[in-house]
């Protein structure tokens, strides 16, 4: 697979290391030339130039390219490459990298961006899914912002517990994709009996969520209304430039 990384940071060099590793083609292009001594990875190719200017996205030869990750530390660099490589030489794959979660709604499929990392939104999510049990943590949104994977981890004192999968009303766009139980993931089956400590994997619409939320509390059976966990991140700090 030919990839290409747009900014060759610690982010970008990350990728490309463990792609490099998988065995895959790997093109990096940054403004800095510096960045190719330091950077210690061998068998990637290197194009120094803008990638903003289509002269320099001619020049990577974009249209042959598998996936292309916009990997800056400028997310306006990342929403304009994305837009580029989507429109301008129909690259069938788009990864943006999210700096400021304030301008997480702009990376969809109107700027070209199939994938949207957001860092600052996964790390939450990762402390969340670390110490939140008994509510719904998302884990990362899909596509353009209409699905999304979540986890819950189940309560010792969960009213689901000694309930089969297939006996509980799940909301219709929600499904339960996958269990982990001590730390073997299960394919659930209707069969499957939930147990205290199970984390619960699915996929579902952003709309879903809350239904999900309510019918998973602990509360729930008690009439009572589950505590909204939101955790909002106004500014996220990066001392990456576009070098990403």
């Amino acid at each position: 697979m030919k990839v290409v990384i747009v900014g060759a940071g610690s982010v970008g060099s990350s990728i490309a290391r463990e792609l490099l590793a998988h065995h895959h083609e790997i093109l990096l292009i940054d403004l800095k030339p510096e960045v190719i001594g330091r950077s210690g990875l061998r068998g990637a190719r290197w194009l120094v130039g803008d990638a903003c200017e289509l002269s320099t996205l001619q020049d990577a030869k974009l249209d042959d390219a598998d996936v292309v990750v916009s990997a800056t530390g400028d997310d306006k660099v990342n929403l304009v490459v994305s837009l580029l490589a989507k429109t301008e030489f129909g690259v069938g794959r788009t990864v943006g990298r999210v700096n400021n979660p304030k301008n997480d709604w702009m990376f969809n499929d109107s700027w070209g961006v199939d994938v949207a990392v957001n860092t600052p939104q996964l790390m939450t999510a990762l402390v969340e899914e670390a110490v939140e049990i008994g509510d719904i943590v998302r884990l990362l949104t899909l596509q353009t912002g209409v699905a999304s994977i979540v986890e819950f981890t189940v309560p010792h004192d969960s009213h689901v517990i000694g309930s089969t999968v297939g006996a509980i009303e799940w909301p219709e766009d929600a499904t339960l994709v996958a269990i982990l139980r001590d730390q073997a993931p299960i394919t659930p089956t209707r069969d499957d009996v939930l147990d205290g400590g199970d984390e619960l994997f699915f996929v579902t619409t952003i709309a879903a969520e809350d239904g999900l939320r309510a019918l998973l509390s602990k509360n729930s059976g008690a009439g009572q209304s589950p505590d909204d966990h939101a955790v909002e991140v106004d500014q996220a700090s990066d001392d990456d430039g576009f070098d990403g």
